[in-house]
Order: structure tokens, then sequence, then C-alpha cells
């Protein structure tokens, strides 16, 4: 099975200067807890993620209003990728190596496709996978 058989196409995304109300609200409105963050809304070219966790983790928990901040602010700018003809295993073994539960899908210039999220893995996976994925990102990074 292929990233392109599970991904979620054309994921919500936002660019670095979005605020972080923006992206809470991407999120919710999208019921996922990532959003791409790229250059521009024409070439998509991804320059980073921002998670639910992110903005726990880089604002809140640091004593900074999240009000006052942008997706720039807290978003992780070394993102891990796959492309629509990566395989699930190689999906897999990513997500699982950089202990991430989302990963983006990219074209061959790096411009956002889509996303492959831990459940869309379990939704497609043989249960014995699903259990390695789920066991690895479990594990402390």
């Amino acid at each position: 099975m292929r990233v392109d058989e599970i991904m979620t196409r054309s994921p919500a995304c936002c660019t670095p200067d979005t605020s972080l109300l923006q992206v809470a609200g991407m999120m919710a409105r999208n019921d996922c807890g990532a959003i791409p963050i790229v250059d521009d809304y024409g070439a998509r070219h991804l320059v980073g993620i921002v998670t639910d966790r992110d903005i726990v983790c880089r604002s809140i928990a640091l004593g900074k209003d999240p009000m006052d901040l942008s997706a720039r602010d807290c978003m992780t700018t070394s993102v891990t990728t796959v492309t629509p003809n990566d395989s699930l295993e190689t999906c897999c073994r990513k997500m699982e190596h950089q202990h991430v539960r989302r990963i983006p899908v990219v074209d061959n210039s790096g411009g956002c496709l889509g996303i492959v999220s831990q459940a869309d893995i379990a939704r497609v996976a043989p249960d014995i996978q699903i259990g390695e994925v789920v066991h690895e990102l479990s594990l402390p990074a």
C-alpha cells in the first residue's frame, strides 16, 4: 500500500504569520491536531508544522500568551516528510524513528499535498503493524 492511498489530501495549511488563535481554530474546525505551515498558499511549499502539543509546550507552558503569538513562534521547522509514492511501511518507519503521530506528504518540490496520521494507519494497516507503530510512538523520545 502507498501513502497516496491513505493520506488526507489538501490538508488545512497556514503561513508562519498566521496567529495561533487562527491555527487553533483551524484545528478545531478540521478536527485535527496538526497544521502544516507553508510559505504561501500558491505553491504550498512546506516550511514547518504546528501541533496542538507545540502550542501548549512552546507557549502556554512557558508562560507566554498564545494570543500574542503566531505559527512561526511555535512551529517545528525540521519536518520529516514522505511522498505520495512512498510505501506505508516507509511512512510507518519514519514516524516511528522521529516519534511523530503525523507526517506531511510532499511533492518533489516540497509542496504540501497531504498528511498521514496515526489514525489513518490504524484504519488500513494490519493489526501487527498498528501495534508496532503505537508501541514505538509511545516510547520516550
